[in-house]
Protein backbone atom coordinates (compact mmCIF):
# COMPACT_ATOMS: atom_id res chain seq x y z
CA UNK A 1 0.00 0.00 0.00
CA UNK A 2 1.08 3.45 -0.76
CA UNK A 3 0.06 6.85 1.43
CA UNK A 4 -0.42 9.77 -0.35
CA UNK A 5 -2.84 12.90 0.88
CA UNK A 6 -5.21 15.43 -0.49
CA UNK A 7 -3.50 18.73 -0.15
CA UNK A 8 -5.47 20.88 2.23
CA UNK A 9 -6.24 23.93 0.06
CA UNK A 10 -10.02 24.64 1.09
CA UNK A 11 -8.90 25.31 4.87
CA UNK A 12 -9.98 21.57 6.09
CA UNK A 13 -12.27 18.84 4.99
CA UNK A 14 -14.92 18.95 7.40
CA UNK A 15 -18.47 21.02 6.42
CA UNK A 16 -19.50 20.48 10.05
CA UNK A 17 -16.23 22.24 11.64
CA UNK A 18 -15.95 26.10 11.10
CA UNK A 19 -12.19 26.46 12.05
CA UNK A 20 -10.07 22.86 11.80
CA UNK A 21 -6.33 25.33 12.27
CA UNK A 22 -5.36 24.29 8.68
CA UNK A 23 -5.27 27.61 6.94
CA UNK A 24 -5.98 27.71 3.14
CA UNK A 25 -2.28 29.49 2.52
CA UNK A 26 0.23 28.55 0.52
CA UNK A 27 3.02 28.47 3.49
CA UNK A 28 0.63 25.21 5.06
CA UNK A 29 0.54 23.73 2.16
CA UNK A 30 4.32 23.55 2.08
CA UNK A 31 4.81 22.84 5.56
CA UNK A 32 2.42 19.30 5.36
CA UNK A 33 3.88 18.58 1.92
CA UNK A 34 7.63 18.71 3.03
CA UNK A 35 6.58 17.09 6.27
CA UNK A 36 4.58 14.40 4.48
CA UNK A 37 8.16 13.38 2.64
CA UNK A 38 9.39 13.13 5.74
CA UNK A 39 7.36 10.75 7.04
CA UNK A 40 6.54 8.71 3.80
CA UNK A 41 3.93 10.18 1.75
CA UNK A 42 4.06 8.53 -1.81
CA UNK A 43 1.79 11.36 -3.05
CA UNK A 44 -0.49 14.27 -2.61
CA UNK A 45 -3.71 14.91 -5.28
CA UNK A 46 -4.17 18.58 -5.24
CA UNK A 47 -8.25 19.29 -6.19
CA UNK A 48 -9.02 22.01 -8.84
CA UNK A 49 -12.11 23.96 -8.32
CA UNK A 50 -12.21 27.74 -8.46
CA UNK A 51 -14.73 28.27 -5.30
CA UNK A 52 -14.44 26.34 -2.22
CA UNK A 53 -16.68 23.52 -1.98
CA UNK A 54 -15.76 22.77 1.51
CA UNK A 55 -16.12 25.65 3.42
CA UNK A 56 -18.20 27.41 1.09
CA UNK A 57 -18.11 29.60 -1.98
CA UNK A 58 -17.04 33.02 0.14
CA UNK A 59 -13.79 31.25 1.72
CA UNK A 60 -10.62 30.99 0.87
CA UNK A 61 -9.02 28.13 -1.98
CA UNK A 62 -5.97 27.82 -3.35
CA UNK A 63 -5.79 27.20 -6.95
CA UNK A 64 -4.44 23.61 -8.36
CA UNK A 65 -1.83 24.13 -11.14
CA UNK A 66 -0.24 27.08 -9.49
CA UNK A 67 0.02 25.47 -5.94
CA UNK A 68 1.81 22.48 -8.11
CA UNK A 69 4.38 23.95 -9.69
CA UNK A 70 5.48 26.01 -6.73
CA UNK A 71 5.72 22.64 -4.99
CA UNK A 72 6.85 21.67 -7.42
CA UNK A 73 10.54 23.33 -6.81
CA UNK A 74 10.12 22.69 -2.60
CA UNK A 75 9.71 19.00 -3.02
CA UNK A 76 12.16 16.01 -3.91
CA UNK A 77 10.70 12.56 -4.30
CA UNK A 78 6.71 12.95 -3.60
CA UNK A 79 4.17 12.75 -6.57
CA UNK A 80 2.36 15.74 -7.21
CA UNK A 81 -0.91 15.28 -8.88
CA UNK A 82 -3.35 17.87 -10.30
CA UNK A 83 -6.73 17.58 -10.96
CA UNK A 84 -7.64 19.13 -14.05
CA UNK A 85 -11.31 19.11 -15.86
CA UNK A 86 -11.25 19.80 -19.48
CA UNK A 87 -14.31 22.32 -19.54
CA UNK A 88 -11.90 24.75 -17.82
CA UNK A 89 -8.86 24.13 -19.99
CA UNK A 90 -7.12 24.50 -23.56
CA UNK A 91 -6.13 21.16 -24.28
CA UNK A 92 -2.31 22.28 -25.90
CA UNK A 93 -1.80 24.74 -23.20
CA UNK A 94 -2.33 22.48 -20.31
CA UNK A 95 0.00 19.63 -22.41
CA UNK A 96 2.50 22.84 -22.13
CA UNK A 97 2.20 23.58 -18.57
CA UNK A 98 2.09 19.32 -17.64
CA UNK A 99 5.58 18.95 -19.49
CA UNK A 100 6.89 21.93 -17.70
CA UNK A 101 5.90 21.14 -14.62
CA UNK A 102 7.19 17.58 -15.08
CA UNK A 103 10.36 18.92 -15.97
CA UNK A 104 10.63 21.27 -12.77
CA UNK A 105 9.64 17.92 -10.66
CA UNK A 106 12.00 15.86 -12.69
CA UNK A 107 9.35 13.21 -13.48
CA UNK A 108 7.12 13.36 -10.73
CA UNK A 109 3.74 15.37 -11.89
CA UNK A 110 1.01 13.79 -12.97
CA UNK A 111 -3.11 14.39 -13.55
CA UNK A 112 -6.56 13.68 -12.34
CA UNK A 113 -8.48 13.96 -15.04
CA UNK A 114 -11.75 15.04 -14.04
CA UNK A 115 -14.61 15.77 -15.99
CA UNK A 116 -16.54 18.24 -13.26
CA UNK A 117 -19.87 18.30 -11.79
CA UNK A 118 -20.41 21.92 -10.71
CA UNK A 119 -22.51 23.79 -12.56
CA UNK A 120 -22.85 26.73 -10.59
CA UNK A 121 -18.93 27.20 -10.54
CA UNK A 122 -18.79 26.55 -13.86
CA UNK A 123 -21.10 29.62 -15.44
CA UNK A 124 -19.50 32.08 -12.82
CA UNK A 125 -15.66 31.08 -14.22
CA UNK A 126 -17.10 30.61 -17.80
CA UNK A 127 -16.29 26.58 -17.47
CA UNK A 128 -17.86 24.46 -20.72
CA UNK A 129 -20.50 22.79 -18.76
CA UNK A 130 -22.47 20.07 -21.23
CA UNK A 131 -24.98 16.92 -20.58
CA UNK A 132 -23.04 14.16 -18.42
CA UNK A 133 -22.00 11.99 -21.50
CA UNK A 134 -20.59 14.98 -24.00
CA UNK A 135 -18.54 15.76 -20.96
CA UNK A 136 -16.93 12.83 -21.46
CA UNK A 137 -17.23 12.96 -25.28
CA UNK A 138 -15.27 16.28 -24.64
CA UNK A 139 -12.59 14.17 -22.15
CA UNK A 140 -12.03 11.61 -24.52
CA UNK A 141 -10.59 14.43 -27.12
CA UNK A 142 -8.75 16.16 -24.46
CA UNK A 143 -7.02 13.20 -23.24
CA UNK A 144 -5.97 12.38 -26.93
CA UNK A 145 -4.68 16.07 -26.99
CA UNK A 146 -2.57 15.67 -24.61
CA UNK A 147 -1.18 12.39 -24.85
CA UNK A 148 -0.06 13.40 -28.68
CA UNK A 149 1.43 16.90 -28.06
CA UNK A 150 3.74 14.65 -25.39
CA UNK A 151 4.75 11.86 -27.72
CA UNK A 152 4.86 13.65 -31.43
CA UNK A 153 6.44 16.11 -33.17
CA UNK A 154 4.64 17.92 -34.58
CA UNK A 155 0.92 16.95 -33.35
CA UNK A 156 -2.35 17.28 -35.70
CA UNK A 157 -5.72 16.29 -34.64
CA UNK A 158 -8.99 17.26 -35.87
CA UNK A 159 -12.05 16.54 -33.58
CA UNK A 160 -15.48 17.54 -32.40
CA UNK A 161 -14.59 19.34 -29.71
CA UNK A 162 -10.48 20.38 -30.68
CA UNK A 163 -8.76 21.20 -34.03
CA UNK A 164 -4.94 21.38 -34.08
CA UNK A 165 -2.55 21.70 -37.09
CA UNK A 166 1.15 20.63 -37.00
CA UNK A 167 1.42 22.02 -33.46
CA UNK A 168 5.25 21.45 -31.61
CA UNK A 169 5.57 20.96 -27.91
CA UNK A 170 9.18 21.25 -26.65
CA UNK A 171 10.45 19.80 -24.15
CA UNK A 172 8.54 17.09 -23.68
CA UNK A 173 7.57 15.49 -20.31
CA UNK A 174 10.11 13.68 -18.76
CA UNK A 175 7.67 10.86 -17.92
CA UNK A 176 7.29 8.22 -20.91
CA UNK A 177 5.09 7.80 -22.59
CA UNK A 178 3.40 10.35 -20.93
CA UNK A 179 2.84 11.84 -17.13
CA UNK A 180 0.39 9.11 -15.36
CA UNK A 181 -3.46 10.00 -15.72
CA UNK A 182 -5.21 9.07 -13.36
CA UNK A 183 -9.23 9.47 -13.54
CA UNK A 184 -12.31 8.23 -11.29
CA UNK A 185 -15.92 7.76 -12.64
CA UNK A 186 -18.80 5.59 -11.66
CA UNK A 187 -21.28 5.98 -15.24
CA UNK A 188 -21.05 3.20 -17.40
CA UNK A 189 -19.47 6.18 -19.97
CA UNK A 190 -17.56 7.22 -17.21
CA UNK A 191 -15.65 3.79 -16.92
CA UNK A 192 -15.27 3.55 -20.74
CA UNK A 193 -13.53 6.78 -21.51
CA UNK A 194 -11.32 5.72 -18.13
CA UNK A 195 -10.23 2.45 -19.66
CA UNK A 196 -9.58 3.52 -23.13
CA UNK A 197 -7.72 6.95 -22.30
CA UNK A 198 -5.76 6.50 -19.03
CA UNK A 199 -3.39 4.61 -16.77
CA UNK A 200 -4.99 4.27 -13.81
CA UNK A 201 -8.40 4.51 -11.35
CA UNK A 202 -9.26 6.53 -8.76
CA UNK A 203 -12.47 6.38 -6.55
CA UNK A 204 -14.60 7.62 -3.70
CA UNK A 205 -14.59 6.04 -0.28
CA UNK A 206 -16.40 2.97 -0.54
CA UNK A 207 -16.30 -0.28 1.84
CA UNK A 208 -13.76 -3.42 0.73
CA UNK A 209 -16.90 -4.90 -0.84
CA UNK A 210 -17.43 -1.94 -3.38
CA UNK A 211 -13.86 -1.66 -3.87
CA UNK A 212 -13.02 -4.99 -4.30
CA UNK A 213 -16.48 -5.39 -6.94
CA UNK A 214 -15.15 -2.01 -8.80
CA UNK A 215 -11.89 -2.91 -9.03
CA UNK A 216 -12.66 -6.21 -10.75
CA UNK A 217 -15.23 -4.69 -13.12
CA UNK A 218 -12.17 -2.13 -14.03
CA UNK A 219 -10.19 -5.19 -14.61
CA UNK A 220 -12.48 -6.45 -17.03
CA UNK A 221 -13.41 -3.35 -19.16
CA UNK A 222 -9.78 -3.16 -19.20
CA UNK A 223 -8.77 -6.17 -20.58
CA UNK A 224 -11.47 -5.67 -23.35
CA UNK A 225 -9.09 -2.75 -24.88
CA UNK A 226 -5.60 -3.13 -26.14
CA UNK A 227 -4.14 -1.35 -23.58
CA UNK A 228 -1.90 -2.72 -20.51
CA UNK A 229 -3.25 -3.25 -17.18
CA UNK A 230 -4.40 -0.43 -14.90
CA UNK A 231 -1.20 0.61 -13.22
CA UNK A 232 -2.95 1.78 -10.26
CA UNK A 233 -6.15 1.97 -8.08
CA UNK A 234 -6.88 4.55 -5.17
CA UNK A 235 -8.84 5.39 -3.03
CA UNK A 236 -10.25 8.83 -1.19
CA UNK A 237 -10.70 8.29 2.60
CA UNK A 238 -10.61 10.60 6.03
CA UNK A 239 -8.87 9.19 9.06
CA UNK A 240 -10.03 9.31 12.64
CA UNK A 241 -7.11 7.51 14.56
CA UNK A 242 -7.45 7.60 18.19
CA UNK A 243 -5.94 5.79 21.13
CA UNK A 244 -9.18 3.92 21.69
CA UNK A 245 -12.14 3.02 19.91
CA UNK A 246 -14.63 5.64 22.13
CA UNK A 247 -12.47 8.25 21.22
CA UNK A 248 -12.37 8.09 17.72
CA UNK A 249 -16.10 7.54 17.88
CA UNK A 250 -16.37 10.31 19.26
CA UNK A 251 -14.29 12.29 17.22
CA UNK A 252 -16.97 11.28 14.23
CA UNK A 253 -20.05 11.98 16.05
CA UNK A 254 -18.23 15.41 16.24
CA UNK A 255 -17.54 16.24 13.05
CA UNK A 256 -20.99 14.29 11.01
CA UNK A 257 -23.61 16.67 13.48
CA UNK A 258 -24.94 18.35 10.22
CA UNK A 259 -24.96 22.51 10.12
CA UNK A 260 -26.75 23.90 7.37
CA UNK A 261 -24.40 26.12 5.74
CA UNK A 262 -22.88 27.65 2.45
CA UNK A 263 -20.52 24.69 3.00
CA UNK A 264 -22.92 22.56 1.38
CA UNK A 265 -23.63 24.70 -2.13
CA UNK A 266 -22.39 22.45 -4.21
CA UNK A 267 -24.38 19.33 -2.72
CA UNK A 268 -27.33 19.15 -5.07
CA UNK A 269 -24.92 19.78 -8.01
CA UNK A 270 -22.70 16.48 -6.92
CA UNK A 271 -25.89 14.36 -6.51
CA UNK A 272 -27.78 15.60 -9.46
CA UNK A 273 -25.05 15.93 -12.23
CA UNK A 274 -23.34 13.13 -11.35
CA UNK A 275 -24.01 9.66 -12.06
CA UNK A 276 -23.23 7.87 -8.63
CA UNK A 277 -23.63 4.52 -7.93
CA UNK A 278 -24.70 5.19 -4.36
CA UNK A 279 -27.32 7.17 -3.12
CA UNK A 280 -25.30 10.60 -1.35
CA UNK A 281 -26.95 11.25 2.16
CA UNK A 282 -26.20 15.03 3.78
CA UNK A 283 -24.09 13.05 6.64
CA UNK A 284 -22.14 11.39 3.55
CA UNK A 285 -21.33 14.59 2.31
CA UNK A 286 -19.89 15.62 6.21
CA UNK A 287 -16.58 14.98 4.86
CA UNK A 288 -15.32 15.24 1.31
CA UNK A 289 -14.77 12.84 -1.32
CA UNK A 290 -17.15 9.89 0.92
CA UNK A 291 -14.33 9.85 2.99
CA UNK A 292 -15.92 8.04 6.49
CA UNK A 293 -17.21 4.84 4.09
CA UNK A 294 -14.11 2.78 4.24
CA UNK A 295 -14.63 3.64 7.92
CA UNK A 296 -10.85 4.16 8.69
CA UNK A 297 -11.72 4.93 12.32
CA UNK A 298 -10.62 3.94 15.62
CA UNK A 299 -7.16 2.73 17.17
CA UNK A 300 -4.38 2.33 15.04
CA UNK A 301 -4.44 -0.93 15.29
CA UNK A 302 -7.78 -1.48 13.50
CA UNK A 303 -7.51 0.87 11.57
CA UNK A 304 -4.36 -1.15 10.13
CA UNK A 305 -6.21 -4.25 10.01
CA UNK A 306 -8.79 -2.60 7.93
CA UNK A 307 -5.94 -1.27 5.27
CA UNK A 308 -4.85 -4.67 4.94
CA UNK A 309 -8.02 -5.89 4.17
CA UNK A 310 -8.08 -3.15 1.21
CA UNK A 311 -4.81 -4.53 0.30
CA UNK A 312 -6.10 -7.63 -0.29
CA UNK A 313 -9.10 -6.28 -2.58
CA UNK A 314 -6.72 -5.19 -5.04
CA UNK A 315 -6.07 -1.25 -3.52
CA UNK A 316 -3.05 0.11 -3.97
CA UNK A 317 -2.64 3.77 -3.06
CA UNK A 318 -5.08 5.49 -0.13
CA UNK A 319 -5.73 8.96 -0.82
CA UNK A 320 -6.14 10.42 3.23
CA UNK A 321 -7.71 13.44 4.45
CA UNK A 322 -7.15 14.29 8.22
CA UNK A 323 -7.88 17.48 10.32
CA UNK A 324 -6.09 19.07 11.43
CA UNK A 325 -3.96 17.91 8.73
CA UNK A 326 -0.41 18.35 10.08
CA UNK A 327 -1.01 16.93 13.11
CA UNK A 328 -3.35 13.61 12.27
CA UNK A 329 -0.50 12.89 9.64
CA UNK A 330 2.31 12.24 11.74
CA UNK A 331 0.17 10.42 14.22
CA UNK A 332 -0.57 8.11 11.23
CA UNK A 333 2.43 7.84 9.66
CA UNK A 334 4.02 6.86 13.21
CA UNK A 335 1.34 4.95 14.49
CA UNK A 336 -0.22 3.06 11.88
CA UNK A 337 1.96 2.86 8.52
CA UNK A 338 4.68 0.59 10.43
CA UNK A 339 1.62 -1.64 12.02
CA UNK A 340 0.65 -2.36 8.45
CA UNK A 341 4.09 -3.29 7.91
CA UNK A 342 4.39 -5.20 10.93
CA UNK A 343 0.94 -7.19 10.30
CA UNK A 344 1.76 -8.23 6.76
CA UNK A 345 4.66 -9.73 7.88
CA UNK A 346 2.47 -12.03 10.30
CA UNK A 347 -0.06 -13.07 7.75
CA UNK A 348 3.18 -14.00 5.37
CA UNK A 349 4.67 -16.19 8.12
Amino acid sequence: MKYGFWLPIFGGWLRNVENEQMPATFDYAKKVIQSAEKWGYSTTLIAELYLNDIKGPEHDSLEAWTTAAALASVTEKIEIMSAVRPGFHNPAVTAKMAANIDQISNGRFTLNVVSAWWEEEARQYGGIFTEHDERYDRTHEFIDVLKGLWSEQNFSYEGKYYQLKDTKLFPKPVQRPNPILYAGGESLKGKQTIVEKCDAYVMHGGTVEEIEQKIAEMKNLRAATSNPELSEFGMAAYVICRDTEAEAFAELERITSVKESSAYAGFKDFTSKSQLEQQIQLQDYSVSNRGLRPNLVGTPDQIADRILQYEEAGLGLLLLQFSPQLEEMERFAKQVMPLVEVKRKQLTV
